[in-house]
C-alpha cells in the first residue's frame, strides 16, 4: 500500500522521537511530519531522525498542518494518507490495523477508535454532535484515521481549509461528499506529557462545540442526509 504517514507536531520535543523510532520498528518507513511552527526542538529532532518534513512559517493549527500534509503527499502521488498524533496516544502497531480494515472494508476512510479514553468533558462533546449532526461514529475525536485519494482530495481543497478542527468538521465535509466511513478498535496510550488542547475544562469544551458547530453548519449542512456506514 503506497501510504504516507501524516503527523502534525508542535512543540512535541519530548515525543516525537520516539513516535518516529516506533514507526520506523515497523518498518513503515514513508514518514512526514509537518513542523506547525514549534518553538522548542520538535524540528531539530525530526531533521535528525531523516524522516521528511515541513516546517510551516506560522502556526496553523493541527488540521492546517493536518491539511499540508494531505496535499504533499497527493502531490507525492501516494494513495493514501495515514494521520496520526505526535504526543505518543496512537500507537505503531495500529496503522496495520488501519490498512486491514481499510482493504476488508472498501471504506474510503478508516477511523482508529478508542472509546475507553473518554473523559467526562469528551463525553458531553460526543454526545452533543452525534446528537445534531446524526453520525454514527463512536469516535468522533480521533485524529488516527486512514484516508484514500478520493478523500484525500475532498480534504485537499479549498472547502477543507476553513475546518479549525479536524473531527466533526472533516467527517461531515466526507460525509456530505459520499464517502465511506468506518471504525476499527485500537489500542491507544495515556497522555504522559501536556494536556488536551481541547478537553482540559469546561470553558473549552463549550468553546469548541460553539465554534466546531457554527462552523460545521455554515461549511457542510449539517440537515443533510448522512451516508455513513
Amino acid at each position: 500500500m503506497n501510504a504516507l504517514i501524516v503527523i502534525p507536531a508542535l512543540n512535541e520535543e519530548s515525543s516525537i522521537q520516539a513516535v518516529i523510532d516506533k514507526l520506523l520498528a515497523e518498518n513503515l518507513t514513508n514518514i512526514l511530519v509537518v513542523n506547525d511552527n514549534s518553538t522548542d526542538k520538535t524540528k531539530t529532532i525530526v531533521t535528525q531522525s531523516g524522516v521528511e518534513l515541513i516546517n510551516l512559517p506560522l502556526q496553523l493549527g493541527a488540521w492546517g498542518a493536518t491539511q499540508t500534509g494531505i496535499r504533499y503527499a497527493l502531490k507525492k502521488g501516494y494513495d493514501y494518507v495515514i494521520t496520526m498524533d505526535a504526543d505518543g496516544q496512537h500507537l505503531s502497531n495500529g496503522v496495520k490495523k488501519l490498512k486491514k480494515h481499510l482493504a476488508q472494508t472498501q471504506a474510503n476512510v478508516v477511523i482508529g477508535t478508542y472509546t475507553k479514553r473518554l473523559s467526562k468533558p469528551k463525553r458531553a462533546a460526543w454526545w452533543f454532535f452525534k446528537a445534531i449532526t446524526k453520525l454514527k461514529i463512536e469516535d468522533l475525536t480521533s485524529g488516527f484515521r486512514i484516508y484514500d485519494r478520493k478523500a484525500m482530495r475532498i480534504l485537499s481543497s479549498s472547502s477543507a481549509s476553513l475546518l479549525d478542527y479536524q473531527d466533526v468538521g472533516v467527517l461531515l465535509l466526507l460525509t456530505k461528499s459520499g464517502m465511506k466511513i468506518t471504525e476499527t478498535e485500537v489500542p491507544m496510550k495515556n497522555r504522559k506529557n501536556g494536556k488536551s488542547k481541547i478537553f482540559y475544562s469546561w470553558w473549552m469544551v463549550l468553546k469548541y462545540m460553539i465554534q466546531t458547530t457554527t462552523l460545521c453548519i455554515a461549511k457542510t449542512g449539517i440537515h443533510r442526509k448522512t451516508r455513513i456506514k
